[in-house]
């Protein structure tokens, strides 16, 4: 039977029967039921402890995982377009994730007029919406001047792809070591959000929320340019049916740099976004380019839903996960994403919304 009709067959009302036949469905099943209930009722002894004595602290970790996983889409929405749509590898994506939040910091700081010790009082909106589209713009240019110059060439052949760019990574990070230290700095969020609120007793920055709705607003404005513009629609069919895109007389390798050119540049978003939560230090890059490779692979490849599913999957295993293990085991808690991982790859090996390519 071929791929093709084994996924129609998938898509069938027996089809989707079978599949839920399957061991490991069953598996993925009980394993929430047993998650669920360890939350709500079983989880005395840890931080948080369980859901029903403290429904404070647990309505926090939800607002922890949910706004982490805002950051996670930002980050993983342009690897989603670069990476899942296009089947372009770009290794450098942390690369220019990391860039852009140095660019953005040092455009903050002549802004505010100081290197250090800057107080959210003394930064405006414009001193940080400024800087975010200055270090997206250098992380979008630099991006599309890596796909011209090095991805271009060698299409659909993955690992020299792989290979360029993790040079590319090297190289990227020995200069931005030289250019701008190896002490951590952070990007300071704007007075105007840098608030707290009350959350059934406990205390909320405004902040996370701020980064929030710049998460939906990037996710809204990906969705209609994919989906209701003529470009989206041409990126669409060619990542499909590249030679009949290319016999309807579009210029597809145009349209390949102007997504790579989109994608770079919500890195760079991504990358702000995460100084000003999280600062910004040599290595960063190499971690978010593993959490936007996580977030991809558990949505499946080239499916922007699936980056926000599993955005929101693995926030919520992040935040949920030290607050909800037994003290005494709280350090595992790194496990548990590996663990999300291996459970929805069992049940979709595709991902949750991806197909084979």
């Amino acid at each position: 039977m071929t791929p093709a009709l084994i996924d129609a067959d998938r898509s069938s009302p027996k089809g989707r029967v079978t599949e839920l036949r399957r061991p490991s469905v069953w598996v993925a099943a009980v394993v929430g039921a047993a998650v669920a209930a360890w939350v709500l009722f079983l989880a005395e002894g840890t931080p948080a402890g369980a859901a029903v004595d403290d429904p404070g602290k647990f309505l926090v970790t939800v607002l922890d995982g949910v706004t982490f996983a805002g950051l996670l889409f930002v980050a993983a929405s342009g690897f989603t377009l670069i990476f899942g749509l296009m089947r372009t590898v770009n290794m450098a994506h942390g690369s220019l994730f990391l860039l852009a939040a140095y660019v953005a910091i040092r455009v903050q700081e002549a802004m505010v007029g100081r290197s250090r010790n800057i107080d959210p009082a003394d930064v405006g909106l414009l001193d940080w919406l400024v800087p975010l589209l200055a270090g997206a713009g250098v992380a979008a240019v630099l991006g599309l001047l890596i796909q011209q110059v090095f991805l271009q060439w060698n299409e659909g052949q993955e690992m020299r792809q792989t290979l360029v760019t993790l040079a590319i990574t090297v190289v990227l990070a020995d200069q931005m070591l030289r250019e701008f230290g190896g002490l951590a700095q952070r990007m300071v969020w704007p007075g105007a959000v840098t608030h707290f609120f009350s959350v059934m007793g406990e205390r909320y920055a405004v902040t996370r929320l701020f980064m929030l709705a710049i998460a939906v607003l990037v996710g809204v404005a990906l969705w209609l340019w994919l989906t209701r513009t003529s470009v989206g629609m041409v990126i669409r069919a060619g990542v499909d049916d590249r030679q009949m895109v290319r016999g309807l007389g579009i210029n597809i390798r145009r349209v390949f740099a102007l997504t790579f050119l989109a994608g770079s540049f919500l890195a760079g978003v991504g990358g702000v976004l995460g100084a000003s939560f999280a600062g910004a230090a040599p290595g960063t890059d190499g971690s978010w380019l593993l959490n936007a490779l996580v977030v991809v692979i558990i949505g499946g490849l080239g499916s922007l839903k699936g980056a926000a599913a599993g955005s929101l999957l693995y926030g919520m295993v992040v935040a949920f996960s030290p607050a909800y293990l037994p003290s005494q085991y709280s350090y595992y808690a790194i496990i548990m994403t590996f663990g999300l991982l291996a459970l929805v790859l069992a049940v979709r090996p595709y991902g949750l919304f991806g197909r084979p390519a």
